[in-house]
């Protein structure tokens, strides 16, 4: 079992949900606004908007997707193995 550690930044909404059945994912930004979307299995949904310095966890089999107003810059650590993408 391994992680996958990756950044990138954003300067538009993500156009797919993702989902990471193996384990938790941390999203930390380091730069920019990212709004962050997720759906649990059982139907409950939450929205948190980050700032620099500030995280979230996405849990195992929560779906998730991210709006981006200007630029974001985030860290990623995932685990990765057989994440599931289905259109926004």
């Amino acid at each position: 079992e391994g992680r996958l550690v990756t950044m990138h930044t954003f300067t538009r909404p993500w156009d797919v949900w993702e989902m990471h059945p193996r384990g938790s994912e941390v999203v930390l930004c380091t730069a920019g606004s990212i709004t962050l979307h997720q759906e649990s299995a059982d139907g409950r949904a939450s929205t948190v908007t980050l700032g620099p310095g500030e995280y979230a966890i996405n849990e195992p089999g929560v779906w998730h997707t991210a709006d981006v107003a200007d630029q974001a810059t985030v860290l990623f650590v995932t685990a990765g193995l057989d994440t599931q993408h289905r259109p926004r």
